[in-house]
């Protein structure tokens, strides 16, 4: 096995790879019968304290923690921590 001092291989290639990111708010367990009954309107009370960080998932896995702001007319993650070695 011979050890490669060449530069590391270009990885522009990877950069326009499409990943899912998603956002959780919070959660909770709420019994079947209440689901039945949500209608427009009906208030789902999550774990999360207002003040909580929301998590940030790319693909699946917990990356980063942020607060949900307002951007113009959207909401949006500003970053607060990364996780787990992500640049």
């Amino acid at each position: 096995m011979s050890t490669n001092t060449e530069s590391p291989p270009n990885l522009d290639v990877l950069m326009n790879v499409v990943v899912r990111l998603s956002v959780e708010l919070g959660s909770c367990q709420i019994p079947m019968r209440d689901v039945m009954q949500l209608s427009v309107g009906s208030v789902v009370r999550l774990d999360k304290p207002t003040n909580t960080p929301v998590d940030l998932y790319v693909n699946n896995t917990l990356v980063a923690r942020g607060e949900v702001v307002a951007v113009e007319d959207r909401f949006a993650i500003k970053i607060a921590e990364l996780l787990g070695g992500v640049a």
